[in-house]
């Protein structure tokens, strides 16, 4: 379809393709030997040779860039930005809630990004301007966010890396349920970000993230008529990718939501 244009299609494959031995490995965590060593080893390996599969098939794509990942630091204006296994705790506990995450940045502007969970077998897609899709058998699934307009109704979802700001999470779990009374941790951004795009979340809050691991996310929730902008921000008016791509802080949130959520952590 015209939607998914020739680079967006080579990505999903090189997703896809490279996602071969995840799928088989996340299968294989259930039958491994009661050890904590052997799974930890397990994972490192999962981990290692899907994030070199997928620099391989996207340096395929554009050999002219680089392809960063979560341990690397970003450099320049142009690059795949790569979580391989985002929800690597949740994947090494055979829980399904992980996802790849894979987006191009050029010039510092996302141009398009696609997030897989192999586990389900769910596939989002976007491209800057064409709107985000979820992966059907025979037509593809044009998402939008949520029309929730009430936080009593609303379910927002809540991340952070708990080693750098366990207080400061806490003090948003206490906020958020105060007004909601529905709060859920998955333990995975960027599949929160593809759910939230879908409308099975209202929110998000996230905190303390690689920018591989929010860029394709983020794309897709303003592809899905969403608002994104950074926790303290003076005016919700402006998106500022920029301030959520330096601190790793951001708030996700149907349109109807962005200033109550606002609200909540003024």
């Amino acid at each position: 379809m015209a939607y998914i244009s020739p680079l967006l299609t080579s990505v999903v494959e090189a997703v896809k393709k490279s996602s071969s031995s995840l799928d088989r490995d996340f299968a294989e965590l259930e039958k491994l030997q009661n050890s904590v060593k052997s799974i930890k080893t397990f994972v490192f390996n999962s981990y290692t040779r899907l994030e070199q599969n997928l620099k391989v098939e996207l340096s395929k794509i554009r050999s002219d860039i680089p392809v960063l990942t979560t341990s690397d630091k970003l450099i320049g204006k142009s690059y795949f930005a790569v979580s391989p296994i985002e929800g690597l705790i949740n994947f090494a506990h055979g829980n399904s809630d992980f996802a790849i995450s894979v987006a191009l940045v050029e010039n510092d502007e996302i141009i398009c990004g696609v997030i897989y969970n192999p586990a389900r077998d769910e596939t989002f897609f976007a491209q800057s301007g064409n709107g985000v899709f979820k992966e059907g058998y025979r037509n593809h699934e044009r998402l939008r966010v949520s029309s929730v307009k009430e936080l009593d109704s609303a379910l927002v979802v809540a991340t952070s890396n708990f080693d750098k700001d366990a207080n400061a999470l806490s003090k948003i779990y206490h906020s958020v349920l105060v007004k909601t009374g529905n709060l859920r941790v998955s333990g995975s951004v960027a599949l929160d970000l593809a759910y939230l795009a879908s409308g099975k979340y209202d929110a998000l809050i996230s905190l303390n993230n690689h920018f591989c691991s929010i860029a394709a996310g983020l794309l897709m929730i303003k592809e899905a008529g969403g608002s994104i902008r950074c926790p303290g921000q003076a005016d919700i008016r402006v998106e500022d990718l920029l301030e959520v791509r330096k601190t790793g802080h951001l708030i996700a949130t149907n349109f109807n939501l962005n200033q109550k959520i606002f609200d909540i952590f003024k």
